[in-house]
């Protein structure tokens, strides 16, 4: 199970550069280029997708309670010291902006995605950081 979670992280940390290499874009480029747009979204899509799954994954192994939501992942990994609570707490949101990039991807507000792109890819990149620690911990 740890290599499929660290096979995961990989992805996670090539999604990270992929979006970060797109946090130059002004949000009027981003309204005008729907090709770029559409790469923003997909790519926060799965960067957060990837996140969940590794947490389901790390949850699944260590027989924690099944969350209820995909924000609960989050808290619950928090709960159990595998995050710090205060960024279980402060990254459990972006299970949410998962949800409107994958359910309500014709009503996307440019600028919370523009936003997001600018303000939270380091929340994704710090969530990847701490999982990887938690696998050295656990060898």
């Amino acid at each position: 199970m740890n290599d499929e979670i660290a096979s995961k992280i990989e992805q996670l940390v090539e999604y990270v550069n992929i979006l970060k290499g797109y946090q130059h874009l002004k949000i009027e480029e981003l309204q005008r280029d729907h090709t770029l747009k559409g790469a923003v979204e997909r790519y926060l899509e799965i960067a957060l997708e990837c996140s969940i799954d590794i947490g389901e994954m790390i949850i699944s192994k260590e027989k924690l309670k099944m969350p209820e939501s995909y924000q609960e992942v989050f808290l619950i990994l928090g709960e159990q010291g595998i995050l710090p609570g205060n960024f279980a707490t402060k990254f459990a949101p972006s299970a949410g902006f998962r949800n409107r990039l994958v359910h309500m991807y014709a009503k996307i507000d440019i600028q919370k995605l523009h936003y997001y792109l600018q303000n939270n890819i380091g929340d994704i990149e710090q969530f990847g950081k701490y999982i990887a620690q938690y696998l050295i911990k656990r060898r």
